[in-house]
């Protein structure tokens, strides 16, 4: 994704029975959880992030979870499924996907473009899901504080987690996810950040 282009945030709701994740906690006995993130690794395997609820997290073992967190997070890694490997094969990013019922998921993600949203839905389709499109939101440019790029780069920020606490993405992943240096990116922010609280303080 650049800062060219012209991101969508997306909401799909899809029943995937072939998630490895989905079946792994089954397996556990772990009924709810919520993906936070998917990433490729460098073995070519697709990296979860999985928050479980703290009373279930006692259910999960060390093995097969490569490191589990504070707060109920884990990682693992996989060779993917269909939903979150064609997400990550289309220049996307995952905002959260969230375990409902069953093998029902509703998945977050933000897209670089229309085409690349299109591509997902129809690749999914290929694979014989049934993707049920609940939310599609286009960055809109306001223009009225914020210069287009900044306005971009805190809204790319927002959906991903940039502001949260703790941060779901850091500055250098967040600037990797943009195609710009750490420095560009923290000058950016930094000066967004002022011109909003100037106009919301001294306006």
């Amino acid at each position: 994704m650049s800062l060219k282009d012209e991101p969508y945030h997306v909401t799909l709701e899809v029943v995937n029975r072939k998630c490895k994740g989905l079946r792994m906690l089954e397996g556990l006995g772990v009924k709810q959880c919520t993906l936070t993130d998917i990433r490729s690794s460098p073995k070519g395997l697709t990296r979860h992030l999985i928050k479980i609820p703290p009373d279930q997290i006692n259910k999960v073992p060390q093995e097969p979870f490569s490191r589990i967190l504070s707060g109920g997070e884990a990682w693992f890694d996989s060779d993917g499924c269909e939903v979150c490997n064609t997400i990550l094969s289309n220049g996307s990013f995952l905002v959260s996907a969230r375990h409902m019922v069953d093998y029902t998921i509703v998945y977050n993600f933000v897209v670089p473009s229309h085409d690349a949203f299109r591509n997902i839905v129809s690749t999914l389709e290929a694979h014989r899901l049934t993707p049920e499109i609940l939310e599609v939101v286009k960055f809109q440019p306001r223009g009225n504080i914020l210069t287009e790029k900044q306005e971009r780069v805190l809204w790319l920020a927002l959906k991903l987690g940039f502001f949260e606490y703790p941060r779901r993405i850091n500055s250098i992943e967040l600037s990797h996810k943009l195609g710009i240096v750490p420095s560009t990116l923290s000058e950016m922010t930094r000066r967004g950040i002022l011109r909003l609280l100037k106009h919301y303080l001294e306006g």
